[in-house]
């Protein structure tokens, strides 16, 4: 039932009408009585008997349609018991709103057939966790002929990845190939994929692609149309509006298409003989659902490949410490390309922070434009080529760092971020609450603190001026463009609001390192990186002309990656960091918010595993505070499982204040 309370988080037995009978199959939508009042459900199953002696009629079948595939339930199930949620919640985001004019439009004559899905492992809802290694077949383990009248997919698109053709013909094999892809720079992503799910269909599967935002998913419709034709495939995404994106649903839970693509609304598509799911670029924060249970794109994803034994992918410029997690544990192999051609396809890339740079240009350190990035600018200009300068997104952040070296301050005990209550006031951590008096950062060994603001500044007017009769354009959040010209201007862009250019930029200027890098977060070296890579990827080859500059020290370990354009070696050391600090991935978390009296009830009711270590209180926003909950990964499942029956407690005593539950939450701090 539709009902958002946790004890009720369960099915319930209803008998089904001699008028219904036909019409309440499972999977369909359904309306029965509840205390009293009429409730949305969803049929799940039909059964001869039941236990309970006493039952209630269904009042109404909804919709003849069955939404609900028998695959998806099952994969709800475990997103909510691993995100600590309610089943009702998750199908709520799995099955869109019913829209009667576009159920209208599509068949129905012929119901969906459920075909069970192949194979499978233990549904244990934690894929990082299997030790069954899915992982790309070697070249000589592949060697052999494929099963005849398969088409053959064209495997030169990946040709600059040893290990790219295999993952192709594993696919098109129908094998669990599971692959944690690193692109080059220049690399139309959007084409790889398309050679992806083209490879799954001509195996006779079905893929589901999962992108960020409406410009991905836009560049991944044309890869896509181009390479299987029109009408192979339906877009899901809740910008498109309640009527389109009903309809798609409908398209693939009817089997009228085998491939969904979408942002994070398609993560749950009802794809018939699923054999790949795949992301682009999973650091991105817009893969993490704002609302309860909080899910991720790439943990629902790789949920789904682990109960189904199929093929995932995880791609993108920049590894994060969950995908790499996912090559340590055997779970995934990486598709990576040879050093020599990451060196040929690389624009030629330099800090302003460096001693040499520092001894011609002593105000670099603290210039926003130092005089190499005025003059790579100035070059790639001069030859007709357009220049993109990245600026950090609007907003701050406030955040502690050593007066001496910038490192982000904290906590001694637990590790958290310290924060300042007052100019002269005594650093307090965020997590646990504890006062570091005695603070002494670790690298330099300074005592001196102080606090920084993170955000963007205006570029425009300024680089206007710098080089003027430049034509100057701005992509960012009120307007954002896919593609600029190939001649000569300027472009400036906010994180994830590049424009491609035509023939790709001259010279990539990264400004403000330091807003990046200071914010008082557990990703804020990931993330740099990750903006980084995506800006510097759209930049020629260094052959070609193409330079990037970072304003940054270049022996900082975020800029040592992006110069080598290493971001496997930059997630393996912050992997083997978190572990060493117990932070996620290396372990699971869960944040409790609320009233202060809320917050204590639950947990006092939780019955969490022994090992379990409890940090806070801290003071949340509008007066509520928060606590945090850290266990190993082993005993993830055993946490989740004792805060949901918390929670159940709650709201069935009617609890009066709300308490947030979020496992695994994006941010810490």
């Amino acid at each position: 039932m539709d009902v958002p309370l946790p004890h009720l988080d369960r099915p319930f037995d209803y008998l089904v009408p001699e008028a219904l009978d036909a019409d309440a199959r499972p999977g369909v939508r359904v309306k029965v009585r509840f205390a009293g009042q009429l409730v949305d459900g969803w049929l799940l199953e039909r059964a001869e008997s039941s236990e309970h002696p006493k039952l209630a009629y269904l009042e109404k079948v909804v919709s003849p349609v069955p939404v609900l595939s028998p695959e998806v339930a099952r994969l709800a199930r475990a997103v909510a018991d691993r995100y600590a949620g309610s089943l009702a919640d998750v199908l709520r985001l799995a099955v869109p709103p019913r829209h009667a004019r576009a159920e209208k439009a599509v068949t129905t004559d012929t119901p969906p057939t459920d075909e069970p899905a192949p194979g499978g492992t233990e549904p244990d809802g934690s894929p990082a966790d299997g030790t069954a290694p899915g992982g790309v077949p070697s070249e000589a383990a592949d060697a052999g002929a494929r099963p005849g009248g398969r088409a053959e997919v064209d495997p030169r698109g990946w040709r600059d990845y040893p290990a790219g053709p295999a993952l192709l013909r594993a696919l098109t094999d129908g094998r669990p190939a599971r692959a944690v892809w690193s692109a080059l720079p220049g690399e139309d992503w959007a084409d790889r994929y398309a050679d992806a799910v083209a490879a799954t269909v001509a195996g006779g599967r079905g893929a589901v692609v999962v992108v960020a935002d409406a410009r991905d998913l836009d560049r991944l419709d044309a890869a896509l149309t181009a390479v299987l034709g029109a009408g192979r495939h339906v877009r899901l995404a809740a910008a498109d509006g309640p009527a389109r994106r009903y309809r798609a649903f409908l398209t693939a839970r009817t089997g009228g298409v085998d491939v969904v693509i979408g942002t994070r609304a398609a993560m749950f598509a009802p794809v018939r003989r699923l054999g790949l799911v795949a992301i682009w670029d999973d650091g991105d924060d817009l893969h993490a659902e704002p609302r309860a249970p909080y899910p991720h794109a790439r943990d629902v994803l790789l949920t789904r490949a682990q109960l189904g034994d199929i093929a995932a992918v995880v791609g993108g410029y920049a590894r994060t410490a969950e995908a790499q997690l996912l090559v340590e544990t055997g779970w995934a192999r990486e598709v990576v390309a040879d050093r020599a051609v990451v060196r040929a396809r690389t624009p030629a890339l330099a800090p302003t922070g460096d001693d040499p740079q520092l001894a011609r240009d002593p105000g670099a350190a603290s210039a926003r434009l130092p005089s190499l990035a005025w003059t790579t600018a100035r070059d790639a200009l001069r030859v007709d080529l357009p220049v993109l300068v990245q600026v950090p997104r609007r907003g701050y952040v406030p955040s502690v760092a050593c007066a001496d070296c910038r490192a982000p301050a904290r906590c001694p005990h637990c590790a958290g971020p310290l924060a300042l209550p007052s100019a002269q006031g005594t650093p307090a951590c965020r997590w646990c609450g504890r006062v570091a008096a005695a603070y002494a950062c670790p690298e330099c060994g300074g005592r001196r603190l102080r606090a920084s603001v993170t955000g963007a500044r205006r570029t425009a007017e300024e680089l206007g001026r710098a080089f003027p009769g430049v034509p100057v354009r701005t992509s960012g959040r009120e307007e954002v463009l896919a593609t600029v010209p190939g001649g000569a201007g300027l472009v400036i862009a906010t994180p994830g609001a590049e424009p491609v250019a035509e023939g790709g930029y001259g010279a990539v200027l990264l400004l403000d390192s330091w807003a990046l890098l200071t914010r008082a977060d557990l990703r804020a070296g990931e993330e740099a990186l990750r903006r980084w890579m995506a800006a510097a990827a759209l930049a020629r080859p260094g052959t070609a002309g193409g330079r990037v500059v970072v304003v940054a020290d270049g022996a900082l370990a975020p800029v040592q990656a992006l110069l080598r354009w290493d971001s496997a070696w930059f997630a393996a050391r912050e992997l083997a960091e978190r572990r060493e600090l117990g932070f996620p991935p290396a372990v699971r978390m869960a944040s409790v918010t609320g009233a202060a009296e809320a917050v204590a009830d639950l947990l006092a009711g939780a019955r969490l595993p022994g090992d379990a270590e409890v940090l806070g209180p801290v003071p949340a926003d509008e007066g509520r505070e928060r606590m945090l909950v850290r266990v190993p990964r082993s005993r993830a499942a055993a946490m989740a499982e004792a805060l949901h029956a918390a929670a159940g407690q709650r709201s069935a005593r009617k609890a009066a204040d709300p308490v947030r539950l979020q496992v695994d939450p994006l941010t810490l701090f």
